[in-house]
């Protein structure tokens, strides 16, 4: 299994981005996906979570309205648009899914992809 972000950068408060998570290994369509978010001296914190079985959605409360998970099965792929950006969005961005192996759930992680916002 791989997770791969992408999509980071940096911008201007009020900006946008769109992040990006290229999934594999697994049966993509099957599993939730999630993305956290980690700014420096603090925990990692979720951001928002798209279930695979009824395709609700979960934001936290300081991206509701601003930020939209989606996904894109053909491709294997995630998405996190972010819109009205602000600096204390600053963070590295990681995308996450649960994949059942045998009786266990499995965490997987990417890597990460930074994004800072300017004020």
């Amino acid at each position: 299994v791989q997770l791969v972000e992408s999509g980071g950068g940096l911008v201007q408060a009020g900006g946008s981005l769109r992040l990006s998570c290229q999934f594999s290994g697994f049966t993509f369509d099957e599993y939730g996906i999630g993305w956290f978010r980690q700014a420096p001296g603090k925990e990692r914190e979720g951001v928002s979570c798209l279930m695979s079985s009824d395709g609700s959605t979960y934001y936290a409360h300081s991206v509701k309205g601003r930020f939209t998970i989606s996904r894109d099965n053909p491709k294997n792929l995630a998405y996190l648009q972010m819109d009205g950006l602000k600096p204390e969005d600053t963070g590295l961005y990681s995308c996450h899914t649960k994949v059942a192996r045998g009786w266990n759930l499995i965490d997987y992680w990417g890597l990460g992809t930074q994004v800072t916002v300017s004020s």
